[in-house]
């Protein structure tokens, strides 16, 4: 089993229809150093889908990227 623990929540990109939202956290997956976490999650936090987890030199790599772009 995946034990994790929601220590923060960032915020919410979207919601779908069915009520999964897509949120940035920073999450302890498996007792370990807490790392951001971009994914969709249920109303309850119980299920989850596919994501990715960034440390904090790659989220702030992630977020210079993004600034860099002509949006």
């Amino acid at each position: 089993d995946i034990k994790f623990q929601i220590k923060e929540t960032i915020g919410t990109l979207s919601e779908s229809s069915k009520g999964w939202k897509k949120e940035l956290n920073l999450i302890s997956w498996n007792d370990k150093e807490a790392k951001y976490d971009l994914r969709d999650w249920d109303q309850d936090h119980e299920k989850m889908g596919k994501g990715v987890t960034l440390t904090v030199d790659e989220l702030k790599k992630l977020r210079d990227l993004l600034n860099a772009m002509d949006l």
